[in-house]
Formats: C-alpha cells, sequence, structure tokens
C-alpha cells in the first residue's frame, strides 16, 4: 500500500474517469533568488492567522501554555512556507496532537481553532472538525468496526479528526474488543495520510498515558502532547463574567462576590468540570434569578431587573449548604443536589 492511499484514502481525491495530467502542462516553479528579503510580518498578516490566534484569545481565558504551543505551530508552518518559496523543502511536519486535561479546559474549542489555523496555512485542504467518540468508531459485532472507522475518517479527511476520551478505545480487560481494529486502521491512516488529516486524541491525563504505553504505535505518531490546566477560581470568576455578558445578563456588585464564594467551594466538590460547572451555575441562577422576579410583589420589573442577578441567585446554591472547607463524596454531593 503506498503513501497517501492508506485504505483508499486519497487526498484531494474526486470521483470520476480522470485524465492522466500531462507533467509538459504543469508550470515551471520559480523560485526567489538567494539575496531576497521577505517580510514575514506582511505574510503573517495575509494568512489571517492573527485572526484566528486573537479569537481563540476571546474564547478562552487563561492556558497561556496551550495558546503559546498554538502560536508556535502556527509559525513554524508559515516559516516553511516561505522557505519553500526559496525552494527549500523539507517533509510535512507531522502535527498529530494529544490533549490532556479535566473536563471543561477547552480542548473542544482549540481543536476547533486548531483546524481553521491549519485550514489558512495551507496545511489542510477544509479545515473542518470531526469530533467522535469510541461509539462513532467500534462496532458491536465483527466486520462492523472497520466500515465505521472508514466512514470516520473519510468524513475528516481534510480536516482534524478529533477523539475525546481516546482510552476507551483500547480495553485491556478484554481481548475480543474490537477497539483495536479502528486503532490498527487509525495508526496507518495518521501515518500515510499526515499531510491531509490531523488527528488529535483527547482524555484524562493518566488515562491517557495508560493509553500510549499500551500503544506504542499511536505514541509515536503523536507529536505534540498539549496539556490544559484547570482553570484558577479569577479565571473562573472571568469566565462567569463574561458568560453572562454574552447572555444579556450582569452580576450586581454583591453578586460577584458571591459568585467568587461559590467558586472557592465548589473547586472541590466532586463532578467539578472546569468552565461547564460554571455555565452551570449560571444556567441555575437565571433559573432563581425568573422565579425570584415572578414572585416579587407585583412583579413590574424594569430593564436593570430583568438582566442582573442577584446574591440571592447564588445562595440559594447547594454549594453553600457546606462549611467552606468540607469536601463531599461523591454519594453526599448528590443527596443534598
Amino acid at each position: 500500500m503506498s503513501a497517501g492511499t492508506a485504505f483508499g484514502f486519497t487526498p484531494g481525491s474526486v470521483s470520476g474517469p480522470q485524465l492522466e495530467a500531462d507533467p509538459s502542462d504543469e508550470p515551471e516553479v520559480e523560485y526567489l533568488p538567494p539575496d531576497t528579503v521577505v517580510d514575514l510580518a506582511a505574510l503573517r498578516a495575509e494568512s489571517g492567522i492573527d485572526e484566528v490566534l486573537a479569537k481563540l484569545d476571546q474564547e478562552l481565558v487563561g492556558l497561556a501554555p496551550v495558546k503559546t504551543r498554538i502560536a508556535e505551530i502556527a509559525a513554524l508552518l508559515l516559516v516553511d512556507r516561505t522557505r519553500a518559496k526559496f525552494g527549500i523543502t523539507a517533509p510535512q511536519p507531522t502535527l498529530h496532537m494529544s490533549f490532556t486535561g479535566n473536563p471543561g479546559t477547552g480542548k473542544t474549542t482549540v481543536a476547533m481553532r486548531m483546524a481553521d489555523l491549519l485550514h489558512r496555512l495551507g496545511y489542510l485542504r477544509r479545515g473542518h472538525l470531526v469530533a467522535v467518540t469510541r461509539d462513532d468508531l467500534v462496532g458491536e459485532y465483527v466486520g462492523h468496526t472497520a466500515p465505521k472507522t472508514k466512514e470516520v475518517i473519510k468524513r475528516a479527511m481534510g480536516g482534524v479528526l478529533f477523539i475525546d476520551e481516546a482510552y476507551y478505545l483500547y480495553k485491556v480487560e478484554n481481548e475480543r474488543d474490537y477497539g483495536g481494529e479502528s486503532i490498527e486502521i487509525l495508526l496507518q491512516v495518521m501515518e500515510n495520510n499526515r499531510d491531509d488529516l490531523v488527528v488529535i486524541l483527547a482524555g484524562y491525563q493518566d488515562r491517557m498515558d495508560t493509553f500510549f504505553a499500551a500503544n506504542p504505535g499511536m505514541q509515536s505518531r503523536v507529536a505534540h502532547h498539549v496539556t490544559f490546566p484547570d482553570y484558577t477560581v479569577p479565571e473562573l470568576e472571568r469566565i462567569g463574567v463574561l458568560m453572562t455578558k454574552d447572555i444579556g445578563y450582569t452580576f450586581s456588585d454583591e453578586a460577584q462576590d458571591v459568585l467568587t464564594r461559590y467558586l472557592e467551594r465548589r473547586v472541590g466538590q466532586p463532578w467539578f468540570a472546569n468552565a461547564r460547572s460554571v455555565r452551570n451555575a449560571v444556567e441555575r441562577a437565571r433559573l432563581r434569578q425568573a422565579k425570584r422576579l415572578l414572585e416579587t410583589g407585583d412583579a413590574k420589573v424594569d430593564l436593570t431587573a430583568l438582566t442582573t442577578i442577584e446574591a440571592a441567585d447564588l445562595l440559594a446554591s447547594r454549594v453553600f449548604d457546606t462549611a467552606p472547607d468540607e469536601v463531599l463524596t461523591a454519594e453526599e454531593y448528590n443527596v443534598r443536589r
């Protein structure tokens, strides 16, 4: 099987009869003279990568190490493209990645922006994102897995394939599990089609470490291991403020103080999921705010009342049923929900 045609996936392939290209019809490439000075700043502006990086910065609070790695990859691809103008060629860099971190740390959002970035820099044809889990790749009976995996890969070609909780593909306790077949197909495509598909494997750090230890072939094909740290309380506060602003709400001064106290407690409780937990808290505060407004006297309100979350809307949370330094077990947390 030749490189670039693994399992019939050919970059940029089209259906229907094709005429063989006449080499003489191909325009001769003209390279820049060696003494040419190139304006990298102008090329960077022309590529649009700053727009993508700025959007990523707006969408995600913090995550400085993650954003730095993305900027480094963008810089490498831009410099490589510039070197090619002088006739300096190098193998396409391998950009398969591993995103590790807890839920709600922005892994999927970064993957979306990465797909856009790689498309703008000419690395990917389409720049779309296909997000899947084990259920989308692995079949339930013999002969079912290969077609499912190949269909997903076909949809992802030219873009980014994002596999969330990738470690579920491999079940060491079940020798008859079909996940191994999916992994074998992915390995070959990641090698032979790496110039037309970027695969991002995501999940918890410890489980991904175990997955890679059991699958050295996958480990060797992943060039970039990016760790997504948990958000700090100040970062979570900022996320909450931005979320409320996006949906036309604001916190009163008292509510802002309560939000800080809420987050300081919530991060130590079970099922904490970073930005997702903040979003859930905002949604529940909206429910309480709406109920409070309807139960207020004659229920006449102005715009300020309709758009302000007050301290009481947050203080009603079960998170305040515990002492500040009390840590609940998962069972206790569910009982108090």
